[in-house]
Parts: structure tokens; C-alpha cells; sequence
């Protein structure tokens, strides 16, 4: 077994791929800490917000919504992109309002979680929201989703029996698990 003493990868140059309005894709030549080269292809997504809303009877809000990418729908917690320059609990507020209608009491931090470390670079900013105020749903133009609460204990269940299979909702669902000790 092996052991280096510095595990940094260092860029050598920089081919751009793609640039879109939510992400942009590049090629790195890299050399690595054996002296050797390789390539890393990186997507440089802008960071994100989830939220996880419990109500007073411990009901969580989720979303359910069709990701296109994988041609079908997922139940998920409400998410969704930063603005440019806009802080994560403004944005997590924004979004949380936006796709349910709640407006929170208590707005926790639950951390961040990096969602694909191998080569795209997003953080997703975690919340726990309680004390829930229901007002209007103002979804995006583009935005189809069903709003519906579901047990605590269900979404645990459901976290861990790989029915629910979105990473930011399982990691929310079982930070607050063990912050809320329920």
C-alpha cells in the first residue's frame, strides 16, 4: 500500500467544453501526486439549497416532481439553485415558499453535503424548517411538482429502505433524525 504525503492534483491546463446558464463543463490536465498525468472532466454547477419542513404533527412537506433526466418522477424535499450573490438561508426561505407555500418559525442549519465529488462541483446547503405558516405556492414558470406530507418516521423508513433515492433528501431526513432524536 502505498502513501503520499500530498494528495493535491495539480492543473496543467484547461479545455471549456460547454457553458451554460446553470453550469459549465471543462477538461483539466492534471498531474498527479506520482508525477504522472491524467484528465479530470468537471462540472461547475452553482451551489444549491434543500429544506427539510416538519410540521407540528412532524410531517415532513416534500415535492414530488418528474426528473427528466432519469424519466420519471422523485419524491424529494423542496430545493433548488442560488441566485448569484444570494445567500443559502435566503435562498433555502425563497425556495421553501416558492414550491410549498411555508413560511417558517424555526429556520436551522443542518450543514452541506457535496452530492458527486468525482467531478461536479455544486453544494447543497441543508436546512430543518418548523413551525410552518401555509401561504400561496409561487412556482417558476417551468416548475410542476404535488405538494404532500408524509410521516417522520415514514420518510426515515423510506430513506432507508432506498425508496427514496434523492441524496440531499436523505442526508436532511437523517441529520435531523439524529439532531431532533426522533
Amino acid at each position: 500500500m502505498s502513501e503520499f504525503t500530498d494528495l493535491t492534483e495539480k492543473n496543467l491546463s484547461r479545455e471549456e467544453r460547454y457553458s451554460g446558464p446553470l453550469f459549465t463543463v471543462h477538461t483539466d490536465r492534471v498531474l498527479l501526486p506520482n508525477g504522472n498525468t491524467s484528465f479530470r472532466e468537471v462540472v461547475e454547477h452553482v451551489d444549491g439549497v434543500a429544506v427539510l419542513p416538519l410540521d407540528e404533527r412532524n410531517n415532513v412537506l416534500t415535492v414530488t416532481q418528474y426528473r427528466y433526466v432519469f424519466g420519471r418522477t422523485l419524491l424529494e424535499i423542496p430545493a433548488g439553485k442560488l441566485d448569484p450573490g444570494e445567500d443559502p438561508v435566503s435562498g433555502a426561505l425563497r425556495e421553501l415558499k416558492e414550491e410549498t407555500g411555508a413560511v417558517p418559525d424555526t429556520f436551522l442549519p443542518l450543514g452541506h453535503i457535496i452530492p458527486a465529488p468525482g467531478c461536479y462541483s455544486e453544494i447543497l446547503h441543508l436546512f430543518l424548517a418548523r413551525g410552518l405558516h401555509m401561504e400561496e405556492q409561487h412556482l417558476d414558470p417551468d416548475e410542476f411538482l404535488n405538494v404532500e406530507r408524509i410521516p417522520f418516521d415514514e420518510m426515515v423508513h423510506r430513506c432507508m429502505s432506498g425508496e427514496i433515492e434523492d441524496a440531499k433528501t436523505i442526508a436532511a431526513v437523517l441529520k435531523a433524525k439524529v439532531l431532533l432524536n426522533l
